[in-house]
């Protein structure tokens, strides 16, 4: 894989830098652009789909409009846990490679805040080999003593939107 240049990292920090929802899966963090958001509701039922990929838990009915929803500590291979009083689901929108931008909804164990991330807090995703896609990671972000892992939605929810989409 070819190295990235200080020019074109610097372009990923500045095309990075902006306001984030963050959130956690278990013990880590996780950041969105908030320009991504369109709402946090409380966890509800959510109706099963059959035949669907796993880690879409299924759908719900947010105002008349069918949502469907993506369980992320399955997406990303993450250990089970039990749903509590913080787990909600955080509605986006992203959009697939063609057609229309999609709903969906992300069940995450609970949200912190959002935080605005400038270009000097954020690191380029490290090599971690050709075994592991991060081509869904936009950078690490470093704040108050942590790490955000800092996701690109569309890349990272690509197969359930076009899914979504070939169904619609």
């Amino acid at each position: 894989m070819p190295t990235q240049t200080s020019e074109s990292a610097s372009t990923l920090h500045r095309s990075a830098a902006g306001k984030y929802l963050t959130f956690h899966l278990g013990p880590e963090s996780y950041g969105v652009p908030v320009l991504k958001i369109r709402e946090i509701i409380r966890l509800v039922p959510i109706t099963p789909v059959p035949q669907m990929p796993a880690d879409v838990k299924g759908v719900i009915n947010l105002r008349g409009k069918i949502i469907p929803v993506v369980d992320l500590r399955v997406k990303f291979g993450l250990a089970g846990a039990a749903d509590s009083d913080h787990t909600c689901i955080v509605v986006v929108q992203v959009g697939p490679a063609t057609g229309a931008p999609i709903q969906l909804g992300l069940v995450v164990d609970d949200v912190e805040e959002v935080s605005q991330i400038g270009e000097s807090e954020i690191e380029e995703t490290p090599d971690f080999g050709a075994q592991l896609a991060t081509e869904y990671l936009l950078g690490i972000a470093k704040l108050k003593n942590r790490v955000v892992i800092l996701l690109d939605l569309d890349r990272a929810l690509a197969a359930e939107s076009a899914e979504v989409a070939g169904r619609g």
